[in-house]
């Protein structure tokens, strides 16, 4: 099975109940997302796993609960870097 590039972008404001998935996709789109998010200066991390289950959230949708650890981590990451 050929593997393809997966892509997905969220958003977390502190008035929301948990991070939305923004957008998701495979191959071209993929691309498309991590390079919107190059251009723009969002920090990107590199985690298939979790890529592989926000894949499967629709768009405008809050991530699913049993992921939420897993994003809170990487939440307090990159807030840690832009401080």
């Amino acid at each position: 099975m050929k593997w393809s590039k997966k892509a997905a972008a969220l958003k977390y404001e502190e008035n929301l109940i948990a991070p939305i998935v923004t957008a998701s996709g495979i191959g071209h789109i993929a691309d498309k997302i991590v390079e919107k998010a190059e251009e723009n200066d969002v920090p990107i991390v590199y985690n298939k796993e979790l890529t592989d289950l926000l894949c499967n959230v629709d768009v405008g949708e809050y991530i699913p609960a049993d992921i939420y650890e897993a994003v809170a981590h990487i939440i307090a990451y990159i807030t840690d870097l832009d401080s």
